[in-house]
């Protein structure tokens, strides 16, 4: 079974086998980790494009080294080195970058529902890497991932939100 789709922006329309197809490729490549050479041909000749226009150094490092570490060709724009600086819009950056035709554009971006905007009007693969505070499937997924290896399962888990875990009278 493939994922059937060429987007990945938010989690509520994965599919639960969706997200254990994902969760067992993820965990397939946990392996490649161990090894002294840490790169597999997965993603030999295509390009993944890491549009950054909101800071975050983890999100973007973590994908940056995954693609790497998949043989893409990787390419990194941060807010401050792209075009928006001096007022192109998003829609504008996006097909630019998909002229060239990359393969795939994670995207990180401070308004809720760009990465859907985008995803709407390319080709192009789009990753949601975070969209204001909106959505951030790929931590939903990585906390999934983390909850199934410390539980074994995901199915009947409780997940508390940290004010659930206070005192009531301590919430703001």
């Amino acid at each position: 079974m493939g994922l059937g789709r060429k987007d990945i922006l938010d989690i509520e329309s994965l599919s639960r086998d969706e997200i254990r197809l994902i969760l067992e490729a993820a965990e397939s490549f946990k392996e490649v980790l161990g090894r002294d050479i840490k790169k597999v041909p997965t993603l030999r000749g295509k390009t993944v494009i890491n549009l950054f226009l909101e800071a975050s150094t983890r999100t973007r490092t973590s994908f940056e080294i995954a693609a790497k570490r998949l043989s893409a060709d990787t390419i990194n724009i941060s807010a401050s080195a792209s075009s928006v600086q001096k007022g192109e819009t998003l829609s504008d950056t996006v097909r630019n970058i998909e002229a060239m035709n990359s393969d795939v554009i994670i995207i990180r971006h401070p308004a809720s529902g760009a990465p859907h905007f985008i995803a709407n009007r390319l080709k192009a693969s789009v990753i949601n890497a975070g969209d204001g505070s909106h959505e951030h499937p790929s931590q939903a997924l990585l906390d999934l991932m983390t909850i199934t290896e410390k539980k074994g399962k995901i199915e009947g888990v409780i997940i508390l939100h940290p004010f659930q875990l206070q005192a009531p009278w301590k919430r703001p």
